[in-house]
């Protein structure tokens, strides 16, 4: 999914339409969470929401305003309202009911999404009535569906439920069972066994290693005493075959793949600063399953203490981390008077959305994480993990030493991490020889095409010019669904193949991989290669989600043929070619 910034936001020019609810009064009390404590005691203001958008065709106005509705009323913390008070912000439950759409002006020579900007910054402030949005940009053939809310009152995971609970109603589809209300969560919390000494102890440790404050960026950030307008960076580190190779990489060091990119924020953060990687380390807090559909702010915050860039190391790390996050905070930080922020927090976010129970087409949907623009005066790292890859996006202060110093500190961790996935390749144990399996590089090109060449249809068809070679493979690279590999022994290019993922409508949409070009040098035929790397390349289909493989040879190739069927695959079509 897209992860983007309100300043970034792409959107085609159009009307927009909001939807006001009707809000009744102030009701019963309700329980406040620690962290909407202090998001909300911060006081109101612009730019402390966050959206997500989808394009929908045919939108009809009165059924999303239904369904929104509906949407409404299964989540009690969207029915909900802050307001001020002497001992710190009250939350009360609402009647919420029908409303009415108004159109949102655009002013002439403003942009769109400096509009949508506006009315978000206007309606989802922590004290709004409510503070969550629905908007339509109606564009001549398809409307974007812009849902926002205050943080107080949602999360990432929280989106994802609120734009399928919508579509689900949108399409007619009978509600699931009514999740539990993000309200019991924060009591049930606080009702939670209070931390054992070790967890205070530890807290104790990495705050007063931080200098008696919650972790800070470990660079110089310029006068950040007063928050500044923020710089947000959005990069894409790795594409989907990539982000497969890093994960290859972390099973082979046993750890997981947050552990694996945590020793390359270590060793970064040792390089430029000689300083141990501390972060705050937020954590999401749904420890029961009970709690997978409900929308709510249901995140903590853990510290991340990292000083051994080994990834064994990473992971025992991380595991602490998130050790220190599960238990009431309130308590644990107490003796600081709360969290004890200061200039320069530093905080790394993590979010898979591969491994989320809620699942939505975000592909299709066109869907858009969407953060809000304002002041800041830290620095907050966010890795978001789809089937496109992997993501991040930073914000920090606009400064120009920070420009230097976090540009410089991103430019690292995202080399480092690419480095590492390149670099990652895959060990295949074949006749007693440790061979490895890689992502094919240019530099290749020359070996892979002169295996290509090597036996007696390939010499007739393939050339010595590696200019075509060197375009195709360029066009391959760029292709998110091909992957040319390549087997070494050493430096020595020994096997060859293309493997390519092919979504499909046949078979109940089945996703297949195709395999192509395979070859084996010379002198390493007959010693079990081609079925280590066919093996190899079953397990890469697998991983992207294809049911079936398939392959074509030539006809005249019955030694192939022989090989392939012991491998199990069946002619049970007839391959045909025409020269175009």
């Amino acid at each position: 999914m897209r992860l983007t910034h309100v300043a970034h936001l792409r959107l085609p020019f159009g009307r927009i339409l909001g939807y006001d609810l009707d809000v009744g009064p102030s009701g019963g009390r309700l329980p406040v969470s620690f962290d909407q404590e202090r998001h909300v005691g911060a006081g109101d203001r612009p730019g402390s929401w966050m959206a997500i958008t989808i394009r929908l065709a045919d939108v009809d106005l009165d059924a999303l305003a239904e369904a929104w509705l509906s949407v409404v009323q299964r989540h009690g913390t969207l029915r909900s309202v802050f307001s001020p008070g002497p001992g710190g912000p009250a939350l009360h439950d609402v009647e919420v009911g029908r409303g009415s759409w108004r159109e949102h002006p655009v002013a002439a020579g403003s942009r769109l999404s400096d509009a949508v900007r506006g009315v978000l910054d206007e309606h989802c402030t922590p004290y709004s009535r409510p503070s969550h949005r629905l908007c339509v940009v109606r564009s001549h053939d398809r409307s974007t569906v812009v849902v926002a809310a205050d943080h107080a009152h949602v999360d990432m995971w929280s989106l994802l439920v609120v734009v399928r609970d919508l579509l689900d109603a949108l399409a007619g589809r009978d509600p699931a069972p009514l999740p539990r209300p993000f309200a019991d969560h924060t009591a049930a919390l606080v009702a939670r066994e209070q931390a054992p000494q070790d967890v205070r102890d530890r807290w104790r440790e990495v705050i007063e290693a931080s200098g008696g404050v919650m972790p800070t960026f470990p660079l110089p950030l310029g006068d950040v005493e007063t928050p500044v307008p923020e710089r947000v960076e959005l990069r894409d580190v790795l594409d989907v075959d990539a982000l497969a190779w890093l994960a290859r990489a972390a099973r082979r060091h046993e750890v997981s793949t947050l552990a694996l990119v945590t020793s390359v924020l270590t060793d970064v953060t040792r390089r430029l600063a000689d300083v141990p990687l501390r972060a705050v380390f937020p954590v999401h807090s749904r420890y029961e399953d009970r709690w997978h559909d409900s929308v709510g702010w249901f995140i903590t915050n853990a510290v991340l203490d990292s000083d051994d860039a080994d990834p064994r190391a990473c992971a025992a790390a991380v595991k602490e981390a998130v050790r220190l996050g599960s238990w009431p905070l309130a308590e644990v930080l107490a003796p600081w008077g709360g969290m004890p922020q200061a200039p320069g927090m530093f905080a790394i976010s993590w979010l898979d959305l591969r491994r989320l129970p809620v699942r939505v087409d975000h592909v299709g949907l066109e869907a858009q994480y969407v953060s809000a623009a304002g002041t800041t005066d830290g620095v907050m790292l966010w890795f978001v993990l789809d089937e496109a890859g992997m993501h991040l996006r930073c914000r920090y202060p606009d400064t120009e030493v920070a420009r230097a110093t976090v540009g410089a500190w991103l430019d690292a961790v995202v080399d480092g991490i690419r480095l590492v996935s390149r670099d990652a390749g895959w060990t295949l144990p074949v006749d007693g020889v440790e061979l490895r399996v890689e992502r094919a590089r240019r530099g290749d090109l020359a070996a892979v095409a002169a295996m290509l060449a090597d036996d007696p249809l390939g010499a007739t068809r393939e050339s010595a010019d590696l200019a075509p070679y060197e375009e195709a493979f360029d066009a391959l690279v760029r292709d998110t669904s091909q992957l040319p590999v390549v087997v070494r022994e050493g430096d020595t290019v020994v096997a060859t193949a293309q493997l390519t993922i092919i979504p499909g409508l046949s078979r109940g949409g089945a996703t297949r991989l195709q395999v192509e070009g395979v070859r084996v040098a010379g002198p390493w035929r007959r010693r079990g290669l081609g079925r280590a790397l066919l093996d190899w390349a079953h397990e890469h289909g697998r991983a992207r989600g294809a049911v079936l493989s398939q392959l074509t040879t030539d006809s005249s190739r019955v030694e192939a043929h022989r090989f392939y069927e012991r491998l199990g695959y069946e002619a049970t079509h007839l391959g045909l070619k025409r020269p175009l």
